[in-house]
């Protein structure tokens, strides 16, 4: 800045610098706020979320930070502000029905889901199982109880176990809504696991076991999935508190146009 500047010139011209510095540092972090955090089911998370994530982040210019673990934790995250989509893989009256059990009192009619895209839930059994096929109703038996060993269902005389996620997650949410209604499994001696990807090794280790789980773990293991004469649908969705935020609905729309777009 030139010396021949008047003092008090020089001074205003410094503290608009100074105000211009301050102004261009805060856009700058606007800018980074607009990071959107997705969180909740496994099966959307590696089915959708992020396969898709750069071709979304890429159309609307938000960045994605794709946390997996549950629907109901996804949920849960939305409503302590620790997500701004959580990111569920059954319908969403089943996950709030889940949630009002431990949690009455949070404002689940402030939620919103938005479909995304539709896949399907899978059983696994044992590789040394001969019985490959089952009936629907065959299955849900199995889940009540009411058909405990493999001979009736023409196999061998071994006891079945089911292998489940506990309760919050949307493959077991949907294969139970589809099944069973209102009903929850009730077959005794069901293994309950953690996450998803615990089923199929548990499976591996129990000749008599069943296991429930998400159909993109099936095809990335070496696990044998039992056909059923229906398939067990699960739809993806987003969900929000109150109305999405632009950058949400723009993401929202995005992954939705994306999945849906085929070859």
């Amino acid at each position: 800045m030139s010396n021949n500047l008047p003092q008090f010139l020089k001074w205003n011209l410094d503290k608009l610098l100074l105000v211009l510095l301050v102004a261009g540092s805060a856009g700058i972090g606007t800018a980074r706020s607009e990071n959107l955090v997705l969180q909740g089911s496994t099966t959307f998370a590696t089915g959708v979320a992020q396969p898709l994530a750069s071709s979304a982040e890429a159309q609307t210019g938000h960045h994605l930070e794709i946390i997996p673990n549950k629907s109901n934790l996804g949920l849960l995250a939305l409503f302590e502000h620790k997500a701004d989509l959580a990111m569920i893989s059954t319908v969403l009256e089943r996950e709030v029905e889940l949630l009002r059990k431990s949690d009455p009192a949070l404002p689940f009619q402030r939620l919103q889901a938005f479909e995304i895209a539709r896949t399907r839930a899978a059983l696994v059994i044992h590789p040394d199982n001969p019985v490959r096929a089952a009936r629907l109703q065959d299955v849900a038996n199995i889940l009540t109880g009411e058909i405990s060993n493999w001979k009736q269902l023409g196999g061998p005389d071994l006891p079945i176990k089911v292998v489940a996620v506990r309760e919050g997650g949307g493959v077991l949410a949907s294969v139970e809504a589809k099944l069973l209604g209102a009903a929850h499994i009730s077959a005794p001696d069901a293994i309950r696991v953690q996450v998803g990807t615990q089923i199929v090794r548990v499976v591996a280790q129990e000749p008599g076991a069943i296991g429930i789980t998400q159909l993109a773990i099936v095809k990335s293991s070496s696990a044998v999935e039992m056909i059923t004469d229906e398939p067990i649908e699960q739809i993806l969705s987003l969900v929000s508190l109150d109305d999405p935020s632009p950058g949400a609905l723009a993401t929202i729309d995005a992954l939705r146009r994306i999945a849906n777009q085929g070859p």
